[in-house]
């Protein structure tokens, strides 16, 4: 069984000059509703409450009710973690914890998607955190994995670097044009689900990696014109072609940051020969037993 390898990871800076105001409870509101494309008599019909007093939040000249702040949240489909964000703003305290993964309150957590990515074993499976950072994996996953350079595999190693720097499993990836973009993809309807600056900085990283300048810069990258039922990962590991295709499992209802941040993604065989040979590829990972 392969345990859960947790990663905190801190960042610190100075400010220099005048240091920036922080923005309103208003400018964050109408920052979200423009993010999600709704309109105020749209989101304050919604919601319960009249256009003009909403108008009048996101303006200054009205103090929202922090019920009013997580109902609008909640609407606005904001992550737990801004949600909290926005009640500061309002002059509020948070409501939602960020429990550490390695915290005792965690231990079940834990062992279901520990659970999880044993029972899928020989097939890979990892656990992500919000930036798609590996806090967890079985054992097929460490496979795909071995041999890449140090540099790449963290900690933490990331999805997205790993996936598709050309050093990674973008030099193993056999539809990488197909592939890649549906990563790039994904990145990019993070980067505007989130407002995370991180996830705006791991884009414009993995977006400068010149196999993916490369693609992006081709007219129509990120168009299909045969839309497959499911786009498979073709990766060549140990002169073994595989072709993989994945699912993402999150928790339901969570009421805790580190919880809602969390999704399990695993890989399934797409083809015949792919499950046979990674049977195959766990037998020397299999303890034999006597006799």
């Amino acid at each position: 069984m392969t345990s859960l390898v947790v990663g905190v990871a801190g960042a610190a800076g100075a400010a220099y000059g005048r240091p920036m105001a922080a923005p309103t409870i208003g400018e964050l509101l109408r920052e979200w509703r423009s993010r999600r494309r709704r309109s105020q008599m749209d989101l304050a019909l919604e919601v319960g409450v009249s256009p003009r007093h909403l108008s009048f939040v996101e303006t200054g000249r009205s103090k929202p009710s922090p019920e009013l702040v997580l109902a609008l949240g909640r609407h606005l489909d904001v992550p737990l973690r801004e949600r909290n964000t926005l009640l500061l703003a309002a002059g509020f305290a948070p409501r939602f914890d960020e429990t550490p993964l390695d915290a005792p309150a965690m231990e079940r957590a834990r062992a279901a998607v520990q659970r999880m990515l044993d029972a899928h074993d020989p097939y890979p499976g990892v656990v992500l955190d919000r930036h798609w950072n590996v806090v967890a994996t079985n054992q097929a996953a460490l496979m795909l994995a071995a041999g890449l350079p140090e540099d790449l595999l963290g900690p933490p190693m990331n999805i997205f670097r790993v996936s598709l720097h050309p050093d990674g499993l973008g030099g193993r990836t056999r539809n990488f044009s197909e592939w890649a973009g549906y990563l790039i993809a994904q990145l990019r309807r993070m980067t505007v689900a989130t407002a995370d600056p991180e996830l705006d900085e791991l884009y414009a990283e993995v977006t400068a990696y010149p196999n993916v300048a490369d693609l992006i810069s081709r007219p129509g990258w990120d168009e299909v014109d045969d839309i497959p039922l499911l786009i498979p990962c073709r990766l060549e590991v140990a002169g073994t072609q595989l072709s993989l295709f994945t699912t993402l499992t999150t928790f339901g209802t969570p009421r805790d940051i580190t919880l809602s941040e969390l999704a399990v993604e695993l890989f399934y065989p797409s083809d015949d020969a792919t499950d046979l040979a990674l049977h195959h590829l766990a037998r020397p990972l299999i303890p034999q037993t006597p006799g």
